[in-house]
């Protein structure tokens, strides 16, 4: 399986597209917004041939992120339309920066705008967020993850977003990676956890193989950490735990965990999450973790002011 996180922005978007979920999105998006009819506003105002541009402005700083995608959006609702970018995805712009010109007739323009402002919005203010929290966390060994609290229908582009400001990407879904939590393992006592876990791995790699990105195993105490790592490298590859995500630890536990990982298993990463703040995040990266992960970056993302002006025809812009 394709390590997602060491492929290029570019390339990124091209494997998540591949999915088809951003462009299923874009055409319930194209439904819900013009429905049989259209936008009958333009339709009222403006003549089907009538030619035009518009800048696409960023009236916030941050980080943007979805420009990648709009090819996509435009090919559901605007399908004579070309989108000009000014800036790429991962780029800080401060505010004001016009980052893309959209150049189309007129009534395609004003169909697609808010479906598009939306679009950008939305994942250049994930993407500014993912960079706050790694600003915050420091330069370090330590990654930031984002999680599968995201938007229902939006994750490949959240995801998207989360890589456009600097952070990781965790599972996708369900489907390629295994993560025993609590619920999965509900009323199994800590000394009889790392059996549990250990055949469940087995399983798991029995039925799917290479598709498996890694098996990953929540606890919440140090004494669930000592009988998962007892297990995670010695019972055959098979049967391995990659890593152990510690949940809601305080940083003085964190740091037990990390000593009690450096002494009986070093191979195995260690993810910090639960309660991560950008307040925190440099203290828990500080103990020596290899992963942290929060659904803050996405979650808690505030939208980016992103809008569209259309540029008068008779400043001289060339139609297209």
């Amino acid at each position: 399986m394709v390590d997602l996180n060491t492929l290029r922005l570019h390339d990124l978007y091209q494997r998540l597209a591949a999915s088809g979920q951003a462009r299923r999105l874009f055409e319930l998006a194209r439904d819900e917004d013009l429905g049989k009819a259209g936008d009958v506003t333009s339709q009222a105002c403006v003549g089907k041939v009538e030619p035009g541009s518009a800048k696409v402005v960023a009236r916030s700083g941050g980080h943007i992120a979805g420009l990648a995608a709009i090819p996509e959006l435009l090919a559901a609702m605007a399908p004579r339309s070309e989108l000009d970018v000014q800036v790429r995805d991962g780029e800080h712009v401060p505010a004001g920066t016009a980052v893309a010109v959209l150049n189309g007739p007129v009534h395609e323009i004003l169909g697609v705008e808010r479906t598009l402002l939306n679009v950008l919005g939305r994942l250049s203010g994930v993407a500014t967020r993912t960079a706050e929290f790694v600003e915050a966390m420091g330069r370090g060994r330590a990654r930031l993850y984002d999680t599968r609290k995201t938007t229902p229908g939006m994750r490949v582009l959240e995801k998207y977003a989360v890589r456009c400001g600097g952070g990781f990407l965790h599972r996708v879904g369900l489907f390629d990676a295994v993560l025993i939590k609590d619920n999965h393992v509900t009323g199994v006592r800590p000394e009889r956890l790392g059996d549990v876990v250990s055949d469940a791995a087995l399983r798991a790699r029995m039925l799917h193989g290479s598709e498996l990105k890694f098996v990953e195993v929540e606890v919440s105490s140090i004494e669930q950490l000592r009988a998962v790592l007892g297990v995670a490298r010695t019972r055959g590859e098979e049967r391995r735990i990659d890593i152990v995500l510690l949940d809601n630890m305080g940083v003085g536990q964190i740091r037990q965990a990390v000593d009690l990982r450096n002494r009986t298993a070093l191979g195995v990463e260690l993810e910090a999450s639960g309660g991560v703040t950008v307040k925190s995040i440099a203290a828990i990266a500080a103990t020596g973790v290899e992963r942290i992960s929060t659904g803050a970056i996405t979650h808690g993302a505030t939208w980016l002011d992103v809008a569209l002006d259309r540029i008068p025809v008779a400043a001289g812009v060339a139609s297209p």
